[in-house]
């Protein structure tokens, strides 16, 4: 039976997963795989693949599900709303463009609540309008 109650800890817990998936791959801090594969001398190390499969398999998971819940133009909305934000925080100086690391900590940032959106989407949409996935049906067959 799929599970109808969504509450702001599961939406919290789906932020926080996006946030460790996102800036383990990459961070301006040097410290993510990409910095590690980079310096790395063995590139086929066991862990170093082991750790990009496991990420991968995290990426799949929550790219699959944002494309299915928002869909390209849903996605493409989001981008451009946060796209406006980052516009914003620059336009008021808020944001510098002076260094570039904050600008990438605010994109990932930005990038972690895309995926987070993404993956609960459905579930918010259901809290709002009352409406269903046909995925979410469940049928005695």
């Amino acid at each position: 039976m799929a599970v109808t109650a969504f509450r702001w800890t599961n939406f919290l817990v789906r932020v926080v997963v996006a946030f460790a998936l996102v800036f383990a791959t990459y961070n301006p801090s040097g410290h993510s795989w990409v910095h590690w594969f980079i310096e790395s001398t063995n590139k086929l190390d066991p862990i170093i693949i082991l750790t990009a499969i496991i990420l991968i398999i995290g990426w799949a998971v929550y790219l699959r599900a944002t494309a299915r819940s928002l869909g390209f133009f849903g996605s493409l909305l989001v981008v451009a709303l946060f796209g406006s934000m980052i516009w914003a925080m620059i336009f008021y100086g808020w944001l510098s463009l002076d260094n570039p690391s904050v600008l990438g900590y605010v994109a990932l940032v930005l990038l972690s609540v895309l995926l987070a959106v993404g993956i609960s989407w459905s579930h918010i949409r259901r809290r709002i309008t009352g409406q269903i996935d046909v995925d979410d049906v469940e049928t005695n067959i």
